[in-house]
């Protein structure tokens, strides 16, 4: 497979460059930055740490898209959709990591994705996928009288939040009781906010240091607290999961996907 990386001077995308170069049948063919990066001209293995593998990394994403089979991104939402849109011209398929799209540019997403396979997951970590399972279901069993309050920390550079996977339990948690995320969120608190209403799902953004990614969703009634937490040590656990999303994709058919597709949940 011929793999392309946008944002491939980035934590991730390094991490990704040094992913496929590990992976048996999977090539780097193009690699991509910013305009104004410095990597720009720099070998993309070089970049990683590695060996020099041959591949450039060029301002142009268009040319390093169009070399590839499967574009794998996790840049920033506006950057992605431009991307989305090139992948969508040249037939080929894509993975996003990408968080914190308005409704706008996801339907911008959709829209690429009937033209090309896409797989885009808030977070990849298998571990993750299978808490939204359990969160779902957890709260398809607890009634109403268990609140639900989503917490999540996640590195000081993070630009978005809540976190897309902190949002992804709260939808999780909100199919679970059979109702609209958006309906019964509560993002933030601050003032004289009065008693929590019920049914509520709350949400509590932590941000610091290096940290990964934690998340604990919790399901607090009146004589007992039940939580169910996921952590991260590394970006190593995304970066295998799009490695594998990628390989997935390899000859589906035009459509959205999710973790959910790729792991068989």
């Amino acid at each position: 497979m011929k793999i392309a990386v946008v944002g491939a001077a980035g934590r991730m995308g390094q991490m990704l460059v040094r992913r496929i170069a590990a992976t048996e049948g999977m090539s780097l063919a193009g690699a991509s930055e910013s305009p104004n990066s410095n990597a720009i001209g720099r070998d993309a293995g070089e970049v990683a740490g590695l060996e020099p593998c041959g591949v450039k990394i060029t301002g142009d994403s268009a040319a390093a898209i169009a070399a590839a089979n499967t574009v794998i991104d996790f840049t920033v939402p506006a950057a992605t959709v431009a991307h989305a849109r090139i992948a969508a011209e040249k037939g080929v398929a894509m993975v996003i990591g990408t968080t914190g799209l308005d409704p706008a540019q996801t339907a911008l997403i959709h829209e690429a994705a009937t033209k090309v396979p896409i797989m885009w997951a808030a977070n990849m970590a298998l571990g993750v996928n299978i808490l939204l399972a359990l969160v779902e279901k957890t709260a398809s069993m607890l009634d109403p009288s268990y609140d639900i309050e989503v917490l999540e920390m996640h590195h000081r550079h993070k630009i978005d939040a809540p976190s897309g996977t902190a949002l992804a339990l709260g939808r999780a948690a909100a199919a679970g009781r059979q109702v609209k995320l958006e309906d019964v969120w509560r993002k933030s608190r601050d003032g004289h906010t009065g008693a929590r209403p019920s049914g509520e799902i709350g949400f509590a953004t932590l941000r610091g240091g290096e940290e990964v990614g934690v998340h604990t969703v919790m399901f607090a009634a009146a004589g007992e607290r039940l939580e169910l937490s996921h952590r991260s040590f590394s970006r190593e656990t995304y970066a295998a999961g799009a490695i594998r999303a990628a390989q997935w994709l390899a000859g589906k058919r035009p459509g959205l996907y999710g973790m959910k597709d790729v792991l068989g949940l």
